[in-house]
Parts: C-alpha cells; structure tokens; sequence
C-alpha cells in the first residue's frame, strides 16, 4: 500500500503515527492509526516510530506500507525548552512568554529585568534549546536587553538565541554574539509599543529553531534518517490546527487533558464591550499550560486538588477502594470504576484550566466610585469547545465534562456561555493535521473537519 504522508507524534511516552492520502485532491482522506511505545531512553526514537509504523500496518491489515513523505511533531525529550529574558514583567516579558507559549514551548525560566548571576547560573543548569531576549518598546529603553544579551553571549552556549526587543538595539545585538557559539535570530519586537502585542514573528522563527535544533536533543540524533519534512512541536501544532480552523468557522477554544499537563489553546478576539474595559493588551490566540494537571503522571495533584472525601462521594467508594484506585493507576484505564475515576480527574483539569487561560471581571473602588474593569483573556466569544487528546477524545461522559465550563461560571468569569457548541476530535489527529497544515493546509481543513463532526 502507498499513502501520500504519514506524520509521526513523537510524545515523551508513545509515538503515534497517523497516514493521510490524496491531500492535494478535492477529497483528502485519513487512512488509519498506529503506536508505540517511544524510544527516547534507548538512544534512538526511530525504534519507537518503526514500533509505530508496524502497528499501522497491522491495523490496516496489510504487509508493506510506502509514503511519499514522513512530517512530525515532538514533545520527546522535554519537548521545546526555553528561558524567557524581558524587562517589566506585565509588558515585554509577557508578550515573549505569550509567543513562545504559543509557538509550543515549555517555558522554564523566566526574568524580567537585569540577570544576576543566580540567573546565569540557573540557565546553564536548564540547557534550554533556545534562549529568548526581549525588552524595550522600540525607541525606548534600551540597556537592560544589551546588558543581559552580554552577560548570555558570555555563558558561550551552544544554545540558539533569538533577540525580540527595541530595534534600536540590533546592530549592537549582532556584534554581542558575532564571535560566540550561539546561533542569533533577531526578529520583530514583541512589544513594540504600549498596549501593542506583536507575537506571531518571534512564534513563527521559535518554530523554525525548534526544527532545526531539535535533532540534537538526546535520542533524537537519527530522526532524520527516516523524517523527510517539518518537524513541530507538539503544542504548536496544535496551535497551528486551532488558527486554520478558527479561519473557517470563527471563534474557538480547544482543550488537550493529557498524562502531564493539560493545554489550553484560544483563538479569539473577544466582545468589543470587554475589549474597550481591558486592562492590558491579550493575543488573538494565546496558548496556556497547566503543568500540575495531569490525569496520570500529575493524578496525585488533582486528587488533593479535589479531595479524597469529594472523590469518594461522586464515585460512590470507600476510602480503601479509593487507594486501591490511586495506587494501581494505570496510563489507561480499563474498568468502568477507573474510567470513572478519570473522568472525575479529567473534569477537574478542563475546568481548572480553563478558569487559569479565562480572564476576569474585576471592580475598582474609588473616589468616582466602582468601576468595572477587565483582566486577562475574553471567552465570551467562543463558539466551539473541542476536546483533543487523550481524555478528552476516549472517556464516554466527554461530552458532558466540557458542557461543565459554561455552567461553573460564578458571574464574574470571562468563559464561554453555554450555547457553544462542543466538538471532539474523533480521530485523535489534531497534532498531526497542524504541521501537515504547513504545506497542505486545504487537505488539513478539510480532515479536521470530518474528525469534529463538521458538516
């Protein structure tokens, strides 16, 4: 059998691999579903996506599989790495966040201001794949991302680094790193004036770093022996997946309920009402990850999160089924008291999470009296909820879970109402269609929309 792409999602456990055929046809069609274990710890993850390619073929019941070209995404080997540098926290440190937030990044360090040497001594210690400097809006403060781009450039790293700050600064910029080991990219300001995001130039070069970069990460030295085209980073091309569609049917919200953490992916512009009462500037779309939410590597942070008395009451258990439960959890469930079990865990990761991506209203007592204000991102606008991941595409209440974001709103929530609509990416290829998007963007449309149930 010959398929036209078949895209690898390298995650830090398994490897799935997802074939599509005749994507430039007016009918592009999803071929079928393998996985893996991934073989990060064993020094070359091709072993896991082969593992992966296998199952495929015995899924489809066939003996030889050909493609035209191999694309992927990767979370592998702790995914995009980053240290973010800016100069006020609420301003230009926050929009570097929120493009490498969005570009798919796991953000590890942050600091707003001069570096001190504890800081330097912490991203030797992080090794992170790219280092971002921002700071300044342009023509306006210009030193503190000089000297922290100095006191970098004398660590030598072997670490790329990108410069999104006062464009004042460049040319200084450039002679900074001339003779180091790190690979310079400068780019566009982030912040390039008050109230003023300017993110998706920096997201898109923190995407084409990670491609070239991420072939030196340990274990995946030999992807390239077998992967032909782009490669993304697994929440970025979520990201990626969530703007085309968001293009085509208009406001949406799209949530990833994983083993680690859980995503939170908007794409909005919000009520032109909450617009004109924001506080500070939010991007159209704006990534959020919730590191202590996970349903499986991180179960144990939400059922203290929840309770274990609130748990037993909703599962109807005792409190040693209930420590039965937490110590024999399994990456999958398998009886209908752990799915249980995981849909409660699951509930509470969708609704936390998305509570922390959601703004608020907020009222201001003074001498004219209350005002009310708006901080942090707008979901009114929602029109879809779509459920992607593992949880959110498995557990049979689903559903039911994602209808609970509108009804938990206590009045001063800035979340979605409850006539968006909920969909669920049937297939599981969110991740795979937003990097074969990169080049096949009508066929990745059109895929997805068959997978949400679309018409």
């Amino acid at each position: 059998m010959k398929i036209n792409i078949l895209v690898a999602e390298i995650g830090s456990t398994t490897t799935v691999v997802n074939g599509f055929h005749e994507v430039d046809s007016t009918c592009p069609r999803f071929v079928g579903q393998g996985q893996a274990p991934t073989s990060v710890t064993e020094g070359d993850v091709n072993i896991g996506l082969k593992g992966a390619i296998d199952d495929l073929k015995n899924n489809l019941n066939i003996k030889e599989l050909e493609y035209d070209e191999l694309i992927a995404t990767s979370s592998a080997a702790g995914g995009l790495r980053m240290t973010v540098h800016g100069l006020v926290y609420d301003m230009t440190v926050r929009a570097a966040k929120e493009a490498a937030l969005g570009a798919g990044a796991n953000i590890k360090y942050i600091t707003s201001g001069k570096l001190r040497k504890s800081g330097l001594k912490k991203i030797k210690e992080i090794n992170p794949n790219i280092i971002l400097i921002a700071g300044g809006v342009d023509y306006g403060e210009r030193d503190t991302a000089l000297y922290n781009a100095e006191l970098i450039a004398e660590l030598n790293l072997n670490v790329p680094v990108i410069y999104a700050g006062n464009i004042e600064n460049q040319e200084e910029i450039k002679e900074i790193f001339e003779n180091t080991k790190s690979e310079l990219y400068i780019v566009d300001n982030v912040y390039p004036k008050i109230d003023d995001l300017n993110i998706e130039p920096t997201r898109k070069v923190i995407q084409d770093v990670f491609e070239k970069h991420i072939i030196h990460a340990p274990g995946m030295e030999k992807i390239r022996n077998m992967v032909t085209g782009p490669i993304m980073p697994t929440p970025g091309a979520v990201m990626n997946a969530s703007k085309l569609l968001y293009e085509d049917i208009g406001d949406i919200l799209a949530l990833d309920v994983g083993g680690a953490t859980t995503d939170i992916h908007s794409v909005t512009e919000g009520s032109d009402e909450v617009s004109r009462i924001l506080i500070s500037p939010e991007p159209v779309a704006k990534r959020t990850v919730e590191g202590d939410l996970g349903v499986y590597v991180n179960m144990k942070n939400i059922v203290e999160m929840v309770g274990k008395e609130e748990l037993e009451k909703n599962l109807n258990i005792n409190s040693k089924e209930l420590e039965e439960l937490i110590e024999n959890h399994k990456p999958i469930p398998r009886t209908e008291l752990e799915k249980d079990f995981v849909e409660e865990l699951a509930l509470h990761a969708v609704i936390t999470g998305v509570k922390r991506h959601a703004g608020i209203f907020r009222h201001l007592y003074g001498p004219g009296g209350k005002k009310t204000v708006a901080e942090g991102k707008d979901l009114t606008q929602v029109k879809y909820i779509i459920g992607t991941g593992g949880a959110l595409t498995r557990l049979p209440n689903r559903l039911d879970m994602m209808k609970q974001i509108a009804l938990s709103n206590k009045g001063m929530e800035l979340l979605p109402n409850k006539d968006a609509k909920i969909l669920i990416d049937n297939y599981y290829i969110m991740a795979s269609l937003g990097v074969l998007a990169k080049e096949h963007p009508k066929a990745a449309l059109s895929i997805l929309k068959k997978s949400l149930e679309i018409k």
